[in-house]
């Protein structure tokens, strides 16, 4: 056994969303060999990766049958985030992927959905960054437990900037964490706008390799202002299978597929999918329809990121600053796992430049 043999071993070893093996995308590094000992390591394109096990799997058979059974094969993970992006990164340098979560209409549980989005990848060893966009219904304050506090003020490199709060390992940023929880934000669009560009100037966001969006709902000058503001990886579409919901979602998909905009879609995931109770869990009823989300994303050739149930202990964990995600194991928990591993997949896929009908096709694979 030397250091070439396991390379062409590694080689027949495909990376299932890029199409191509680990040697050719140069995701093997420090082989190490001791008489029938074998370690090294694969670098994953997120720290979200949901195909650890197939990957350590095929990499160990790999080596079983191509240089022998006798070989123990040690398999280590790292993450180097990878990003799409090209412009001069003058607005959030350090940020690696900017993800927009929209709706195409309210109470579809997109903040939910973005919190505990950011707490998943964030779980996984990525670091992230929440920023509340809906100006007129900021709700993140109240989901991460943050109610009545304040940032602080920090000058660097010579200019006052805002430091996001930290929760739960999460960097968050929200107008109601600046403004009194009772007062109403009575702004017009271009001062909602004024706003959002401020969150990306003034705030000190550091290095992140996501930062999460979460947008207000419909298709409107915040939506216009990011877009044209920030260069965004992509956009996930939330919906619940209701067929009004589904009506909106549209809309929201059509906006970003404009020729102006053309933001690649990351995939629409579908909030409260069925109800389960926690005296009878086996038991699912579809109360706003069943598999509108799917079909949806189907109709528009977009990845199904995944369905994440009408669960108590969801409203619960929003409602007292505790999101599902920071609590034990639960459906819940692993349902917002599950969708963020998949959008994580096409996020890097997106990245590594995937046309939308391939990723649709691997996601669902």
């Amino acid at each position: 056994m030397n250091v070439d043999k396991v390379l062409k071993a590694l080689s027949i070893v495909q990376e299932p969303d890029l199409g191509k093996d680990l040697v050719t995308l140069n995701m093997v590094r420090d082989i190490v060999i001791n008489g029938n000992d074998l370690s090294f390591t694969v670098v994953l394109t997120t720290p979200a990766c949901p195909l650890k096990d197939l990957l350590k799997n095929n990499c160990i058979k790999a080596i079983h049958d191509l240089i022998g059974n006798e070989i123990n094969v040690n398999v280590h993970f790292i993450s180097e985030m990878n990003s799409k992006r090209t412009d001069p990164e003058t607005i959030l340098p350090k940020v690696k992927n900017i993800i927009a979560i929209v709706s195409g209409k309210g109470g579809v549980g997109k903040s939910t959905v973005a919190s505990n989005f950011a707490l998943a990848l964030a779980g996984d060893g990525a670091k992230v960054g929440l920023m509340d966009a809906d100006i007129y219904g900021p709700s993140v304050p109240i989901m991460f437990g943050l109610r009545g506090q304040r940032p602080m003020m920090q000058t660097i490199n010579g200019k006052g900037m805002i430091l996001p709060m930290e929760k739960y390992g999460i960097r968050v940023m929200s107008i109601g964490l600046l403004v009194n929880e009772k007062d109403a934000v009575v702004w017009r669009g271009p001062m909602a706008s004024s706003a959002i560009k401020q969150f990306v100037s003034e705030v000190f966001w550091d290095e992140l390799d996501y930062l999460i969006v979460d947008m207000p709902p419909g298709t409107g000058d915040i939506h216009l202002t990011l877009m044209q503001t920030v260069p965004v990886t992509g956009v996930i579409v939330v919906s619940t299978p209701q067929d009004v919901a589904l009506a909106d979602a549209k809309k929201a998909i059509a906006m970003f597929s404009q020729a102006q905009l053309k933001t690649p879609l990351i995939g629409l995931v579908e909030n409260m999918s069925y109800f389960v109770s926690e005296e009878a869990p086996q038991h699912k009823y579809y109360i706003f329809g069943k598999e509108g989300g799917r079909k949806l994303a189907e109709e528009y050739d977009i990845p199904f990121l995944g369905q994440i149930p009408l669960i108590q202990k969801i409203r619960e964990g929003g409602d007292e600053g505790k999101p599902v995600m920071i609590g034990e194991d639960t459906e819940a928990k692993k349902a917002f796992q599950d969708f963020a591993g998949t959008a994580a997949r096409s996020i890097a896929m997106i990245n590594a430049n995937i046309n939308t009908e391939k990723r649709a096709e691997l996601v669902v694979a």
